[in-house]
């Protein structure tokens, strides 16, 4: 069942990128098919698919045991981690000593190596004890799921561990938090691949927000909840409408009676970041999308998304996305498959 990497494409054919999705005994099925829905539903302007998706176990193809009352019949053995431009390695709740001692069975081990240098790596939820134990976020930051994030660190001291995201993209070593977070991640990786218009229809097709706000903090329970019936809904949806003008804190406060004070504490629990946070990933998101759409210059982007000047918009940019403006626009306005290549790209023909 298993076959043979694609060969080179012709001159001017499209090439797709390969993603290898890593399936491990006692995997969550939502989380398997998580890369395939979101990766498997990119398209170019043309309908063109932009990714190719495969699944892979440890072992020769075959059955591949989940934590459901049914097992998946997996294609391909680790062989095809080697044609691999990314890698994706879902949760599993049987890891034995790569969850209990941070050690990778010589099974794992021995599949792993087949990686190239280059490849980018992804993990979904605990499937980042897989990558921590292999040594490959030693020093650098990562997220897991906020109920594992403790002992995630505690096993992995050399890891920065961030508990409060839904993800951390360290350019190519990426990792998710619980379940959902891992369809944040992989929309994000299509954003930071294709753009924003290809994201956002991705999105659209799978009926999920091309991006949520905040991080882990809103989904942690609470030992005394606190009773609330008001919310800040209504001062996003205010401001939201006007990026493009000065938005003072108390502005967004009197849209929902508040005072300043209470507003930021309710802000922060709903969303997960302070307003002012907010409010900076809402101009960049709507500067990445006139950057693509449009042919306004860089100066009049910059004060449509907020930002007042091009340099002011330069910076947040350059902090969220590691890239100018002008560079941003080069790229997704000139048809180029990806801002961030990994590996030989794991392209293959279309």
């Amino acid at each position: 069942m298993s076959r043979e990497p694609a060969q080179d494409p012709a001159p001017g054919e499209p090439r797709r990128h390969r993603v290898v999705v890593l399936a491990l005994d006692g995997l969550l099925p939502f989380e398997l098919g998580i890369p395939q829905r979101i990766f498997g539903k990119a398209r170019d302007a043309d309908g063109r698919h932009l990714y190719e998706v495969v699944t892979c176990s440890i072992r020769p193809p075959g059955l591949v045991e989940t934590d459901a009352d049914f097992a998946v019949l997996v294609g391909h053995g680790p062989e095809a981690l080697a044609t691999a431009g990314t890698v994706v390695i879902p949760a599993s709740y049987e890891l034995g000593p790569v969850h209990e001692k941070g050690e990778l069975t010589p099974e794992l081990a021995a599949a792993l190596a087949h990686l190239r240098p280059g490849t980018r790596l992804v993990s979904i939820c605990t499937g980042g004890y897989v990558l921590a134990a292999a040594g490959l976020l030693d020093g650098r930051p990562a997220t897991t799921h906020w109920m594992h994030a403790e002992h995630f660190q505690q096993l992995f001291p050399k890891v920065r561990v961030d508990a409060d995201v839904l993800f951390v993209d360290d350019g190519d070593v990426l990792t998710s938090a619980g379940v959902a977070a891992g369809i944040d991640l992989c929309v994000h990786l299509v954003r930071r691949d294709h753009g924003t218009a290809v994201a956002n229809d991705v999105a659209r097709r799978t009926v999920v927000p091309p991006h949520r706000d905040g991080g882990q903090a809103q989904y942690v329970q609470r030992p005394v909840p606190e009773a609330q019936a008001a919310t800040t809904t209504a001062a996003r949806a205010w401001a939201l409408g006007r990026l493009d003008e000065p938005i003072q804190l108390r502005d967004m406060a009197e849209q929902e009676s508040m005072s300043v004070r209470t507003f930021t504490r309710r802000f922060r629990e709903e969303v997960g970041v302070s307003p002012g946070q907010w409010l900076t990933q809402q101009r960049v998101e709507r500067a990445r999308h006139l950057l693509e759409s449009s042919t306004l210059s860089i100066d009049q982007v910059a004060r449509d998304a907020g930002f007042g000047t091009a340099q002011s918009m330069r910076q947040h940019l350059q902090a969220a996305l590691g890239v100018t403006p002008t560079a941003y626009r080069r790229t997704f306005r000139s048809g180029s498959p990806s801002a961030f290549p990994s590996a030989d790209d794991g392209l293959l023909p279309a």
